[in-house]
């Protein structure tokens, strides 16, 4: 083995797909320049030639990794010490990207090829000319990390990313304009004003956050789970002077796909939750900002979603020619191919235990299906279960003492998203009588109330004293909501109205409460590690998480009207997911993302993650995507929308 093998076979980090060498997504690329590059295309703070150059207001260029990197500990520009913030940096021009393309380096597989090419061609190099490439797999690296982090890969990555499960709402957000068929907010604009350009819309891009403290909160709040139409844990809302806010890079609205290398694309909300929490000094995020708009020939192809890793095949066997496989398929609107509707019980697929409804046939028997039909997948699993036997045994049927035994049907499919739908909460009500002295207190804190913040919340417990009132009855517990205190309703109180009233209460005190069960998660062996424990102790302060308020009974929402205004060429600047489609049934319509510079951003009320109830007094409930997503984009005018609006899960 040769001495640059070993070097590449002790590497940590794998080889990069753009200039050959190892180093981690995050860091910048290496080269090796065959000539003197000149000064004014040098990075100042790592002394190589820019890379993804940056301008400063302040008029010098740095590489977007040596500057965001230096930012973090830093708040001047590295030249002239001239304040320097983040997303007021602009990317260079063309020219100056074209200049630095046009440098000449040399291949780094120098035991398999001599070539010297520009830098804005080695990649190219590497896939269709290199053989020290092809030596080391780079070829097939490439594919394999087509969904990973690396900030150079084209939008059609984002579909990839996503997953088969998307719902019907995200892929006609990503991939048309047809009429009736776009959200809201994906209707183009010459807005550009966001300063925000350092995740590229519609790509994967890897991000590193330092924390000097590994245990400080990240200042965030996160909705979404694989439980909710929103599938991905996307960002509802981002507090200033935090650790993500002092990054500067993330916004409302993007969705988080992997923590430290770990995948959470297509997880419940509270596993993607424990994963965030993780205490860490570097926390790396990889994410993808959703494309804001779409041509209608993109060529963007649902094929993508072929290319993940969680395929997996099932072989099922009939004993008899008289029993049930039990499968029944169906196509679906907005995915190629056909699907498992439902498995009949007690049919060979249920007791075999390894399909799932929702699941994607890929392939039967070794013939692709992927773009097949329910009825050609009948045809040939007829054919997979019928016996290969002469023609006078089929007619007259088998010999006495002969076996049947026909071939197995071997089915490689697509793993499903999660069928559990908004059901990781159940609520009951009880009502609680307790006695205390007149000077004595309850012994409990409660939030929520009101205008509390920025949202109306229920009266909720976040903790309650040991040793005190509530504490030695034991009946209410933390995160249990408070309906009434002796027959006074509490709900639409503010949380002082609310204190009062607790305070107030003589020996006899009477609390009607809903209680709050989180619901023991079935596992599905194989398929998902279970999450750790999300809830603090009973004698700290509780939190409430976004699919817990999802699970309140509607009399407790306090829905919300928001007027928006909007001409004959604007968007209203958001997108949609949810609704009835006949595979998954009737859910929620859900807010995605918001566009800045529409009228939904600049109303600042909506936020990622809302319910959306009724548009112009008409409900919602029960209407297919399309449909609204039709009605929103030819409304005119006054735009009257009832929203529903729940704090995302804080971080």
């Amino acid at each position: 083995m040769s001495q640059k093998e070993e070097e590449m076979e002790d590497s940590s980090a794998p080889l990069c797909v753009t200039c050959g060498q190892a180093h981690l997504p995050e860091e910048n690329h290496l080269y090796s320049y065959t000539e003197e590059v000149d000064d004014d295309l040098i990075c100042h703070i790592c002394l190589q030639p820019l890379l993804q150059p940056l301008d400063t207001l302040c008029g010098h260029t740095f590489c977007t990794a040596c500057l965001t990197n230096f930012l973090v500990e830093k708040d001047f520009c590295p030249m002239d010490r001239k304040l320097v913030i983040l997303q007021t940096c602009r990317k260079s021009s063309i020219l100056v990207n074209n200049l630095l393309d046009k440098l000449m380096v040399s291949c780094p597989f120098t035991e398999h090829c001599s070539e010297i090419v520009q830098r804005g061609h080695l990649e190219q190099h590497f896939q269709t000319q290199c053989k020290g490439a092809s030596h080391y797999g780079l070829t097939k690296e490439r594919k394999r990390r087509s969904q990973d982090c690396s900030p150079d890969h084209g939008s059609s990555l984002a579909v990839a990313a996503l997953g088969p499960e998307l719902s019907a709402a995200a892929a006609i957000a990503l991939m048309t304009d047809e009429p009736g068929l776009v959200n809201p907010a994906f209707s183009p604009t010459s807005e550009d004003s966001q300063l925000y350009h350092l995740i590229p819309d519609g790509e994967i891009t890897c991000i590193k956050i330092n924390r000097t403290d590994p245990h400080e909160n990240l200042a965030i709040r996160i909705v979404g789970g694989s439980e909710t139409p929103l599938v991905h844990i996307i960002i509802q809302h981002i507090y200033r002077d935090g650790v993500i806010a002092r990054d500067g890079r993330l916004l409302p609205g993007d969705m988080i796909l992997k923590v430290n290398g770990m995948d959470i694309k297509h997880v419940p909300h509270n596993y993607a939750l424990s994963i965030l929490k993780q205490p860490c000094h570097v926390l790396r995020l990889t994410v993808l900002r959703e494309q804001r708009y779409r041509c209608r020939n993109s060529g963007l192809s649902l094929d993508a979603h072929c290319n993940r890793d969680d395929s997996f095949h099932v072989v099922l066997n009939k004993s008899s020619p008289d029993e049930q496989l039990g499968i029944k398929l169906v196509r679906k609107a907005d995915e190629p191919g056909v699907f498992i509707f439902n498995l009949l019980e007690g049919g060979v697929a249920a007791r075999d235990g390894q399909l799932q409804e929702n699941d994607r046939v890929l392939a039967i028997n070794g013939h692709d299906h992927r773009y097949g039909s329910p009825e050609s997948a009948a045809q040939l699993i007829q054919v997979s279960l019928t016996p290969q036997m002469p023609k006078p045994w089929r007619e007259s049927g088998l010999p006495s003492g002969q076996a049947w035994s026909p071939c197995p049907l071997c089915l490689l499919l697509l793993f499903s998203p999660s069928q559990s739908a908004l059901h990781a909460v159940t609520c009951h009500e009880k009502v609680v009588a307790v006695r205390k002295d007149h000077t004595e207190s309850l012994g409990m804190t409660v939030a929520g109330g009101a205008s509390n913040r920025e949202w109306d919340l229920p009266i909720y417990v976040i903790s309650v004293e040991p040793g005190g009132v509530i504490s030695r009855d034991n009946r209410i517990k933390t995160g249990d909501i408070l309906l009434n205190v002796n027959g006074i309703d509490l709900t639409g109180v503010s949380r002082s109205e609310a204190v009062a009233l607790l305070k107030n209460t003589n020996s006899s005190v009477v609390l009607k409460a809903l209680e709050m069960r989180a619901c023991e998660a079935q596992e599905e062996p194989g398929r998902l590690p279970p999450p750790e424990a999300t809830q603090t102790s009973e004698s700290s302060e509780w939190s409430p998480s976004w699919v817990m308020w999802l699970e309140l009974p509607r009399y407790l929402y306090s829905c919300k009207e928001i007027v928006l205004r909007r001409n004959t060429s604007g968007s209203l600047g958001f997108s949609i997911v949810g609704g009835y489609e006949e595979h998954t049934g009737n859910k929620p319509f859900f807010i995605k993302s918001i566009v800045g510079g529409t009228p939904a951003y600049n109303d600042g009320r909506i936020r990622c993650g809302d319910i959306l109830l009724a548009v112009n007094g008409r409900n919602t409930s029960g209407m297919m995507h399309a449909c609204l997503a039709r009605m929103l984009k030819e409304l005119k005018g006054k735009i009257t929308l009832t929203i529903v609006s729940w704090p995302g899960t804080f971080l």
